[in-house]
């Protein structure tokens, strides 16, 4: 088992990062009425995990006997007796009929057995941000309808794309990105599980390239353990197999503008949303590779670019056509400018 898995918080008191949190949701829990909740904020920081030690902490070990099943439009959910969770946004454009048909349909049976349990059952839908606005309206319309007896967990990594009419009706739960020294005191806890002996300052390094993603400094920790073990202070520790695709096509674009570059460069981005790679981070990081390789002159025009396209990927549904047209504006300034200064 993967420590990211391994060394996930199984209750709300287990939770290093996020304590504050966490002892706000218990009290929610207390209190015996648990409202919608919309949990937001960026890959990485823990969101899941919440969620998980949430729905503990509501039904108890009944909660941790989940089931999968794949519904007639592939669409995979997992479910226990309490609690039922999917991504709707994975039907594409039929991300509608998931929230008017199969929602509504589990909302509406009850919970089998309410002796001392809570009445209600908790839908858990992630990725809602990608949701259609369609979609979005169904889905408040469910959640007004169907509130006696059910409550919706929502997750996503950024609220500005869920309709107000959703934000409104939830309590809104903002999960912020760890700090750097929060990552070092949960590395240096697996590390104490795991009976590692962790060279000074060598947690710090990890939490640096992290970019305060918690996952992905516990899978770089792992991974260098697979590498090299006993650590030592200088080790160097490996960029993930995306990052350094992302140099590649980086590298590729600053080699030539052309039509037929573009077109290489497309299927390489393609590649990377197949693999699940969000498109936000890509061209974050697609910006960060190429402004390391510019000159300063053209380094502010190409960040206003990048803004733009990333706005415009965020009211849109195709983020590759937005991706592409990033690349191909760059192309267009990058290439006007080695007109003008060599000729």
């Amino acid at each position: 088992m993967l420590w990211v898995d391994k060394y996930r918080p199984k209750t709300l008191d287990q939770a290093i990062v996020h304590q504050d949190i966490a002892q706000n949701l218990k009290k929610l829990v207390a209190e015996q009425d648990c409202p919608h909740l919309l949990f937001y904020g960026p890959s990485g920081s823990g969101k899941k995990t919440l969620i998980i030690a949430l729905l503990r902490q509501v039904f108890g070990p009944s909660a941790d006997k989940a089931g999968s099943r794949t519904i007639d439009i592939e669409l995979t959910t997992l479910s226990s007796t309490n609690h039922i969770e999917l991504n709707p946004s994975d039907a594409g454009f039929q991300d509608r009929y998931i929230v008017q048909e199969i929602i509504k349909e589990m909302a509406k049976n009850r919970p089998i057995d309410t002796k001392g349990k809570k009445g209600y059952k908790i839908l858990v839908l992630n990725e809602v941000d990608k949701l259609s606005r369609e979609a979005q309206h169904s889905l408040r319309r469910t959640m007004e309808k169907y509130s006696a007896y059910c409550r919706l967990i929502l997750c996503c990594n950024s609220s500005s794309k869920v309709t107000e009419a959703i934000r409104s009706r939830c309590l809104n739960v903002r999960i912020n990105a760890p700090t750097e020294d929060q990552i070092v005191k949960v590395l240096e806890f697996i590390g104490k599980k795991e009976a590692l002996q962790l060279p000074s300052g060598f947690t710090a390094r990890i939490a640096e390239k992290s970019n305060r993603s918690l996952r992905r400094a516990i899978l770089s920790i792992e991974t260098c353990r697979v590498q090299q073990y006993p650590f030592t202070s200088n080790q160097s520790i490996p960029p993930m197999d995306w990052e350094e695709y992302v140099s590649e096509i980086a590298s590729d674009i600053m080699k030539e503008q052309s039509p037929k570059r573009l077109y290489q460069v497309r299927q390489k981005l393609y590649e990377l949303l197949l693999n699940c790679i969000p498109p936000e981070i890509i061209l974050k990081r697609l910006l960060y590779e190429l402004l390391k390789k510019l000159d300063a002159e053209l380094k502010h025009e190409v960040c206003h670019w990048a803004a733009y396209y990333e706005h415009r990927m965020r009211l849109g549904q195709k983020a590759i056509f937005h991706l592409e047209a990033f690349v191909a504006k760059f192309m267009s300034i990058y290439k006007a400018f080695l007109i003008e200064a060599f000729g």
